[in-house]
């Protein structure tokens, strides 16, 4: 519960950051959309009297914000979440060998060499 308290508090914050990035990167397009079509300013835009301009801009700030948000944040996670499923997919390999699994090999060598049977006591001989 902690770790997903603390994620959510971690998002808010970097949410709240990249909001005022999105509003410059809108506005920059906003500009030059502004610049092509002829209208630098939308907000004062009306059609057949009523005043859409800032209904115009507000779709207009939604559509890049979400645009910014897919790019940038979903389709990196979905390329991390398939390449992490696909690690988890592989085959699992041996367990690694602990140096206590070599050196109780080492152990039964040596008593085979010399001729003694192997038990799997370990024995005092100092």
């Amino acid at each position: 519960m902690r770790g997903n308290l603390v994620e959510l508090a971690v998002a808010v914050i970097i949410g709240t950051a990249f909001t005022a990035v999105v509003k410059a990167f809108t506005d920059m397009i906003t500009d030059l959309i502004g610049k092509v079509g002829g209208v630098p300013d939308f907000s004062k835009t009306s059609f057949y009297g009523i005043s859409v301009g800032a209904f115009v801009t507000a779709v207009l700030s939604f559509v890049l914000t979400a645009a910014v948000v897919y790019f940038l944040v979903v389709i990196p996670y979905n390329r991390v979440s398939a390449r992490l499923k696909e690690l988890e997919d592989q085959p699992k390999s041996a367990p690694a060998v602990t140096s206590e699994d070599l050196l109780t090999e080492i152990r039964d060598l040596l008593r085979q060499q010399a001729g003694s049977p192997t038990t799997g006591r370990v024995s005092d001989q100092r």
